[in-house]
């Protein structure tokens, strides 16, 4: 055997870099068998929620909480002093408690709080569109209302929250949202 014939062929390409057929060698893509086709979760839910009516909701729902409580607390305080830090603080972790509260109460009943009703529109489990859970709505609602509480950071982390919905795809989900597998949609 001379060194300027080639190996016997064994059975596979010739050529260890050539390309595959165009449809594989077993049918199908290149890379084998086709992926399952991956299933919508919004399919048969309602369209996503305005992101302009999600703002108005919040800021609804942050009046309807805020005026009594650092109104009381002003009150119970004697005094509105923006300049007395621990003051500011107190009011804000009290703001945030019973904003949490008011949110999961509401959303574990029917998915809106009262914003949300007023724009029409309410939170689903992306999985499903049902209501969420109580512990769903705790988490969600911690990060939208406590993690902004953290002094070094947490308004980066507020606007950053927030902000988020404005180019997530394809569900529009702020960062609270995907804490708790939520999304927003239209109330019917």
């Amino acid at each position: 055997m001379s060194n300027d014939q080639p190996p016997p062929a064994t059975g596979g390409p010739e050529d260890p870099f050539a390309k595959p057929p165009p449809h594989g060698e077993y049918g199908g893509s290149p890379y084998g068998a086709p992926a399952p086709p991956v299933a919508d979760p919004l399919a048969g839910m309602p369209p996503l929620g305005n992101r302009g009516k999600r703002l108005v909701a919040r800021i609804v729902d942050a009046l309807i909480v805020g005026i009594p409580v650092y109104g009381l607390t002003g009150l119970a305080w004697g005094r509105y002093d923006m300049a007395n830090a621990a003051e500011t603080y107190g009011q804000s972790l009290i703001y945030a408690v019973v904003y949490l509260g008011y949110q999961v109460v509401l959303l574990t009943r029917s998915g809106q709080s009262l914003g949300k009703k007023l724009m029409h529109l309410r939170v689903a489990m992306l999985a499903d569109g049902s209501t969420p859970t109580s512990q769903v709505a705790l988490k969600r609602e911690a990060t939208y209302s406590l993690v902004p509480l953290v002094p070094c950071c947490g308004s980066i982390f507020w606007l950053v929250n927030v902000l988020w919905c404005l180019w997530d795809k394809p569900y529009h989900q702020c960062l609270h949202d995907k804490a708790g597998r939520t999304v927003v949609v239209r109330a019917v």
